[in-house]
């Protein structure tokens, strides 16, 4: 067994008394003493995860945009400005999605953050689809990265960075900007407004630190789990992977499909759409007793079974709830094989929860 990779931050997690795990191959904080509250202090105040292990790719070349344009489903055309930001999967021939990732308008090429547990899979990827295009791949393994999150996060990264403030707060919901070699963006994976923020990996210590005084709360992975499934966003792997299509994992929305452009998997998707897609995503709800959990069967009455595929107990709405593929024509109820009792669910639209509310009916 290879030893498990650590980020910038290893030291910070022990020294706030993280328990530490392994997580895709890197050395990760999982809690800092309880899940539960590091869930709420994110909903109510501000709370920082070491997104590190995640990969930052820089592209450039002549090419560059073409490239991109074949490679991931949304188009980079709209990318209108540096530091703008686009959601997107990366899918194969047949539809599937290789993984799913961010891109930004850089002002020499272009910047994507690709998830941990792909990096290898991903530049392999990539590097298969170079042949005739003038593009330059560029880990940036030299960079950390933070994710700052919750209601007060802007204020609190703001009393940090006075010099940025007026610059951070200018910032619209997927927007970043470059500050010298860092680069801080209005995204996140919690549901509730905030900032990512990419640093030089010897500076991260330091600012997380400086963080933890302004009283941002030390966020571990478990934490950070409850809070993207309440904001009904998926997890690679879990929600979609390589046999799953972005019409059967929500995913609908990030398809450029309009225009001409032939990006790979393409003909398949079109195929799919005319065929009919026979699995769709979808949020439920569990109000009575029992936790939903991935793997659980979903039956539909007359229509055939489905599948949770990130379910748990949510801290803010105090009852289970899952995102689950199910068949096309799932109307507003479903059943799920609890332990062999098939147990009545309702079927939402998602997100569950946004900016600490409840937003489903």
């Amino acid at each position: 067994m290879t030893a498990a990779q650590r980020t910038p931050l290893y030291q910070a997690h022990l020294d706030a008394g993280a328990k530490m795990v392994d997580f895709a191959g890197w050395d990760m904080p999982i809690h800092y003493g309880s899940q539960l509250k590091e869930h709420e202090v994110v909903r109510s105040d501000a709370g920082m995860f070491d997104v590190s292990h995640m990969t930052v790719i820089d592209i450039s070349g002549a090419d560059a945009k073409r490239w991109l344009q074949q490679l991931i489903a949304n188009d980079v055309a709209k990318l209108g400005f540096v530091g703008k930001a686009l959601y997107s999967g990366m899918l194969n021939e047949q539809g599937g999605v290789v993984d799913d990732l961010i891109v930004y308008l850089a002002e020499d090429g272009y910047r994507m953050v690709v998830n941990a547990g792909t990096t290898a899979k991903d530049l392999a990827w990539m590097d298969a689809h170079l042949d005739g295009f003038d593009v330059t791949l560029r880990p940036r393994r030299d960079l950390a990265m933070l994710a700052v999150q919750g209601p007060n996060a802007i204020d609190k990264v703001c009393a940090v960075k006075p010099d940025w403030a007026e610059s951070i707060r200018a910032l619209q919901v997927f927007q970043g900007l470059p500050f010298g070699e860092w680069f801080v963006a209005r995204t996140g994976y919690t549901g509730e407004d905030g900032l990512e923020i990419m640093i030089p990996a010897g500076e991260a210590a330091e600012f997380f630190r400086e963080l933890q005084q302004a009283g941002v709360a030390p966020i571990g992975l478990g934490a950070r789990d409850t809070l993207r499934l309440e904001a009904g966003m998926n997890l690679y792997g879990h929600d979609m992977d390589e046999q799953v299509s972005p019409l059967e994992a929500g995913m609908g929305w990030t398809l450029a499909m309009k225009d001409s452009r032939d990006f790979i998997g393409r003909a398949a998707l079109q195929a799919q759409k005319e065929a009919g897609v026979a699995m769709r995503q979808v949020g439920l709800v569990l109000e009575g007793r029992g936790v939903l959990r991935e793997g659980q069967k979903v039956v539909v009455e007359g229509m055939g079974e489905g599948i949770i595929t990130s379910g748990t107990f949510s801290p803010t709405l105090k009852h289970s709830i899952a995102i689950a593929r199910v068949p096309a024509a799932t109307g507003e109820h479903a059943q799920v094989d609890l332990r062999g009792t098939l147990t009545t669910v309702r079927v939402v639209k998602m997100p569950f929860v946004r900016n600490g509310k409840k937003v489903f009916e």
